[in-house]
């Protein structure tokens, strides 16, 4: 188990979860741009802040405008995209796997969308699970029979909340749905025994809940870790650096998704390419996830064809070669985790 540390309130989970809020200024597309609807997730996520910095660079360095839109984040956005309501979209990969295919959640099952598409993947998305520092939870094994905040019900935490709890046998416990923000306030008060969320540390919200709070995070690792990563090739080993968190000093093992931005195929190949390009072209002015955000890794971990106006970029800066657009060959039905948790 990590060292204790803090939390308090507004907190999400990390799929951007949280209070929904004002949406970012309205789009201003130049003459013979067009406006692009950008789907991201609560406003006190990681999904919010960063396309926040896809509009103001998209925006800089194109005609287009971008207009954000806060949302549930990733089964929502995926379901945007399926309905072509949104050009553009923040989502798990493992959720965007899963519309893809119709497969796992019930919202997708026997129904795919077949025309979601991949731009890039952008940066991992960490699970978090929180708990009270003397709570004597030391192990996602001692969740048996607690009362667990998983996230907002179908969201992309949910289903990592539950594939996790699953691996571990924990078959007895009181579910909780709420945002993060929520679920903070329940572990202050005693009300749940652990929350668990997603999303690129360091998470805002808890950082600012650091002053309110003691918590202990409790690590994915050992046999839990390994039966989750061989179920779903999508999920990573990764971990907490000591430290990322006020009061919490020792390094907290986990596992990650990857986040990543999708579109659908009917949205123009020449606009992508160009949103692409502005991206990629100018990685230095990203300020959320920006040491993630990379061409080289843009492809790493995508569970869908590339939309061709990605492909046409990529294919023009020579990166990512050899990586694919993944459907069949970079994740299989096989994969698709165990019994409709993820």
């Amino acid at each position: 188990m990590g060292a204790a540390g803090c939390i308090g309130e507004d907190a999400t989970d990390g799929d951007g979860n949280g209070d929904n809020g004002e949406d970012l200024e309205e789009a201003q597309p130049e003459e013979g741009g067009e406006t692009l609807s950008l789907h991201a997730g609560g406003t006190e996520g990681t999904y919010y802040p960063l396309a926040g910095d896809m509009k103001s660079i998209v925006e800089d360095q194109t005609p287009h405008g971008i207009q954000v839109q806060s949302t549930g984040a990733s089964v929502e956005n995926a379901a945007s995209l399926g309905r072509e309501d949104a050009e553009l979209a923040l989502v798990q990969n493992d959720i965007t796997y899963f519309a893809y295919n119709g497969v796992e959640l019930e919202q997708f099952d026997g129904e795919p969308l077949e025309n979601l598409r991949g731009i890039a993947s952008l940066y991992p998305e960490t699970i978090h699970i929180v708990t009270q520092a003397d709570s004597g939870i030391e192990s996602v094994e001692d969740l048996q029979g607690a009362a667990i905040n998983t996230g907002d019900a179908g969201s992309g935490t949910q289903v990592n909340a539950l594939q996790i709890l699953e691996s571990a046998g924990v078959d007895d416990f009181d579910e909780q749905n709420t945002d993060f923000g929520t679920a903070a306030d329940q572990i202050g008060d005693g009300d749940v025994d652990a929350a668990i969320t997603v999303g690129g540390y360091p998470l805002g919200a808890i950082e600012d809940l650091a002053a309110t709070q003691d918590v202990s995070f409790v690590e994915v690792s050992g046999d839990v870790r390994e039966t989750l990563l061989s179920d779903a090739e999508w999920l990573a080993e990764h971990t907490i650096p000591g430290g990322t968190y006020d009061g919490v000093d020792d390094d907290v093992e986990t596992i990650s998704v990857q986040a990543m931005l999708a579109t659908h195929e009917g949205v123009d190949a020449g606009v992508v390419e160009e949103v692409t390009t502005a991206m990629f072209d100018n990685v230095d002015d990203f300020t959320t996830q920006s040491e993630y955000i990379d061409v080289e890794t843009a492809q790493e971990a995508m569970p869908i064809e590339l939309h061709e106006g990605a492909a046409a970029y990529f294919d023009g800066s020579g990166a990512g070669e050899g990586n694919g657009n993944a459907t069949e060959d970079n994740a299989t039905e096989d994969n698709a985790t165990a019994d409709e948790d993820e």
